[in-house]
């Protein structure tokens, strides 16, 4: 039999073109492309209809909800804060973000115990997640269960891929200092300053530590640090005031609580140890 002469833009009999699939993390599709430099080439291959599963196509929409409670609660929505995180977990019942979003709205409207129980199942749907853990320890240490909230905070520094570990330190620095555990405070509040040198917790936290020891300087050089590390608070500003009146620096005093009125009119307090509200 003749055979049949092929021409420069065909390919060598038995050509494949081989597609290669690989499956990322977040489940994109990658392909090795053939080349088309040489022209016409015969299709081999099937086509191949990428269909998600209905467990993703569920996921998917509950991360949409989820985006949309937080949305709400940045404008502190509550109540369609809730309709979402409650939509995102019926679609999705592992999603540990819902219930964290659910734990902040009660926290917000002052239902701490049902907060806690929010932010307590967030950690069994999430037990290996920094910020999850940061934020139950949080909620144990303002509910008057310092102690207990350590355990969590070290949990979350020793998260694997936890980017803000300082601020956890910082938290466990705070809590143990309000324990009255003032070594484990100290490591804390160290560990924390070396990671972040400008945490305003943990500069804070120090700050207050001086000033109740009577070492105004020390005091007085935390609190400038904390106030130049980030936008101050009522609390820095009453504290800073506090210090200066320790110091005899009554203009300095005054101007701390000039400011705070002025920047945080809600607020009262003074330089003569008052607390702010």
């Amino acid at each position: 039999m003749r055979r049949k002469a092929w021409g420069r833009n065909r390919l060598p009999w038995g050509f494949v073109v081989l597609v290669f699939l690989a499956t990322a993390g977040c489940n994109r599709l990658t392909f090795v492309r053939p080349s088309l430099e040489r022209g016409d080439f015969d299709k081999v291959a099937r086509d191949v209809t990428v269909r998600e599963s209905s467990d993703r196509i569920a996921a998917r929409k509950a991360d949409a909800h989820l985006q949309r409670a937080r949305g709400h609660l940045a404008r502190n929505e509550l109540d369609k804060a809730e309709d979402e995180a409650r939509s995102a977990i019926k679609l999705d019942a592992s999603s540990e973000g819902g219930y964290t979003a659910l734990a902040v709205v009660h926290d917000r409207r002052g239902q701490a115990a049902r907060a806690g129980e929010y932010y307590r199942k967030a950690t069994e749907l999430a037990p290996t997640r920094g910020g999850t853990l940061n934020n139950y320890g949080t909620w144990l240490c303002s509910n008057g269960r310092e102690q207990e909230s350590l355990v969590w905070f070290e949990r979350a520094v020793a998260s694997p891929g936890y980017q803000t570990r300082a601020g956890a330190l910082a938290n466990a620095g705070r809590c143990a200092d309000r324990a009255g555990l003032d070594e484990r405070a100290t490591a804390y509040l160290r560990m924390a300053i070396e990671l972040d040198p400008k945490n305003p917790i943990a500069l804070s936290t120090l700050a207050e530590r001086a000033y109740r020891r009577g070492d105004g300087m020390q005091a007085r050089a935390f609190s400038e640090r904390r106030l130049t590390a980030a936008p101050a608070d009522a609390a820095s500003l009453l504290l800073a005031s506090q210090i200066e009146e320790m110091l005899g620096d009554t203009a300095a005093a005054a101007r701390y609580v000039q400011r705070m009125r002025a920047e945080f009119p809600n607020t009262s307090g003074s330089g003569t140890g008052e607390e702010s509200r």
